[in-house]
């Protein structure tokens, strides 16, 4: 296996995702002294709303590094970008790319990672940002997917993905299909399937005795499954399976990525989510027989499954529909999996696999998986990577300072375009178009007056205006104009802002000069955040016995101080009512840097809220 390299890996998938091919190679090259930056994925297509959580595990993975790079262990590093989610965007791609290379430039540098080689599962054009500006000594594509098929907004990569097909020294597919496809752009690719850490599952068969304890209540036998379980599993061929062996329990070992709700029901037929791949070897051990059942589709016919080969190294019969990468296996390794044509079939086999399994069907799995390990394909990889290296070496070693030269001038030429187009779109976007007020729209909460128990008003200090006074005197006008028109019949300043004096003291004053009876006006004096305003006003009202407010603040504000309402004060009802004319939000006078200051102070509050557990 290769040594003492520096290897930069593109992955198409985040550290902490479900354990595949991406974690096991970058593993064992780190073990063998090469240094390993893994970078996690940056996506080939745009988000939805199911990728929410994943993205804020993006931020805080980005949180514990620096610059969102991070040490997982000895010669192995991670790194999380923080990354605009639209990999086809022209203005995305240059904004991307120049806040991946920035922090991979400055980190090459420290960690003095030269010439490293770029090993790539993404074809992207953000990759080939990252192949294209960095001086390298090799050029890997892992080829493990049909991206073109995985989506719609994914077939964009194809442009990309060509170029760098035709630009790699070395080309791995998992699939007869992937090698086909892309042997029609480079002649340099190798079959290489995803394969099965043997040792780790080898210990776990020998010697792991524990029954893990989800399964020690179920009905045997018991037909299990592990790995996501995504759109590209037959829901229809399950339960109609499931309904016709009630006595079976069908356990599924994974992270949820679709909706189930076509076999959610059935009493036979458990979900027990995400366990870490430390443990996956246990629970395939207690399975009695192992399923892939996956629709065959344009994309599936792609797919290798890695699990095929986990649960063949843990001795377990395997039945699977009829997948092509499969069913060449079974040519390979004399009917190692059973294969259902059909979706009476798939049940079928099942029983036939429960039936017919025996110490001499155990051992012969074993055999098929042991000649699929990591260890194997790592090794053959390495070696065609030091060929290609010294082939390389040969044949540019004339062109080589060519090349470098080139990277060195295009990283000149990126960090001057940077600088001035950064600067003119900047300025442009932010100033001479809407895009402020439309980016600020999410901040604002604007519900009508209406009769309440009590008017609390947040003082605004000078965090908005940039001076005090300004907005204290428009807050508390407004506070007072709606206690006059009789839609409530209290007050309560909340400010604990001094500049000089007191802000909730100075709103009192002008309520005051306004008609407003002192009585009438409650002052909260320690409030200097719009957490403490809420945490504080609410004991107010709750030791007066109010149960509604009208809450003033300025427009933006509002967001920030629901989501510390609704988790602080639920049994509060609250209507947001900001300052009506609120001068320093005036659009007519165009856009101001102190208001896009405000504004963007806004959107980091919140995300500092949601990082402290405000709300």
């Amino acid at each position: 296996m290769i040594r003492d390299k520096n290897i930069i890996c593109i992955s198409s998938i985040d550290w902490d995702f479900l354990w595949q091919g991406h974690q096991e190679i970058a593993s064992a090259l780190a073990e063998n002294n090469n240094r390993v930056l893994f970078i996690e994925n940056t996506g080939v297509r745009s988000p939805g709303i199911r990728d929410i959580p994943r993205m804020r595990n993006r931020i805080r993975n980005w949180m514990k590094g620096v610059g969102g790079i991070r040490k997982e262990r000895d010669n192995l590093y991670i790194f999380s970008p923080l990354v605009l989610p639209f990999p086809y965007w022209k203005i995305a791609q240059w904004i991307n790319r120049y806040l991946v290379l920035s922090v991979l430039e400055r980190w090459i540098r420290v960690m003095d990672f030269s010439d490293p080689i770029i090993w790539t599962y993404l074809p992207t054009p953000l990759s080939l940002d990252i192949i294209d500006n960095i001086v390298k000594q090799l050029i890997v594509y892992y080829c493990i997917d049909d991206f073109s098929s995985s989506s719609f907004s994914a077939r964009k990569v194809l442009r990309s993905e060509k170029k760098l097909l035709e630009t790699a020294d070395l080309v791995f597919v998992t699939s007869q299909a992937l090698y086909d496809y892309c042997s029609r752009y480079s002649t340099n690719v190798h079959l290489f399937p995803f394969a099965v850490n043997f040792e780790k599952f080898e210990q776990v068969r020998l010697n792991d005795t524990a029954v893990p304890q989800e399964l020690r209540s179920l009905t045997r036998p018991i037909v299990g499954y592990v790995g996501g379980i995504h759109k590209w599993i037959d829901q229809k061929l399950l339960r109609a399976t499931a309904e016709r062996h009630p006595s079976h329990s069908f356990v599924f070992v994974g992270p949820l990525q679709t909706d189930i709700s076509m076999v959610a029901g059935l009493k036979n037929v458990f979900f027990l989510g995400s366990k870490s791949h430390d443990h996956v070897p246990r629970f395939i051990k207690n399975f009695d027989v192992c399923i892939i059942p996956y629709s065959i589709t344009h994309y599936t016919k792609n797919i290798y499954p890695t699990k095929m080969n986990e649960y063949l190294a843990m001795g377990k019969a395997v039945v699977s529909t009829n997948l092509p990468e499969i069913a060449q296996f079974n040519g390979t390794y004399e009917g190692s999996v059973y294969i259902a044509q059909s979706e009476k079939e798939f049940g079928g086999l099942i029983e036939k696999a429960l039936a017919e399994d025996s110490d001499d069907a155990r051992k012969r799995r074993i055999a098929a998986a042991k000649e699929n390990s990591w260890a194997n394909r790592i090794h053959r990889m390495s070696d065609l990577m030091e060929a290609a290296e010294i082939d390389r070496k040969k044949s540019n070693r004339d062109e080589q300072w060519k090349e470098n030269l080139i990277v060195l001038f295009r990283k000149a030429r990126r960090r001057a375009a940077s600088v001035i187009g950064g600067i003119l779109v900047a300025y442009l976007l932010l100033f001479k178009t809407p895009l402020l007020w439309f980016a600020a729209l999410p901040l604002k909460i604007s519900d009508a007056p209406r009769k309440a128990d009590v008017i609390v008003v947040f003082g605004g200090g000078v965090g908005e205006t940039g001076s005090p006074g300004k907005s204290t005197i428009e807050r508390a006008r407004f506070a007072a104009g709606l206690y006059r028109q009789g839609y409530a019949d209290n007050i309560v300043f909340s400010s604990g802002y001094v500049y000089t004096y007191n802000d909730a003291e100075n709103m009192r004053l002008i309520a005051l000069s306004a008609g407003v009876p002192d009585e009438k006006i409650v002052l909260e004096t320690k409030g200097d955040i719009t957490y403490k305003n809420v945490i504080f006003s609410k004991d107010i009202v709750d030791k007066k016995g109010w149960h509604s407010i009208l809450l003033i603040s300025s427009p933006y504000n509002m967001r920030r101080a629901q989501f510390v309402f609704h988790k602080w004060a639920k049994d509060i009802k609250v209507w947001y009512v900001p300052v009506q004319r609120c001068q320093f939000y005036d659009r007519r006078q165009g856009v101001r840097l102190e208001q896009m200051l405000a504004i963007i102070h806004e959107y980091l509050g919140i995300i500092y809220y949601w990082y402290k557990g405000y709300y």
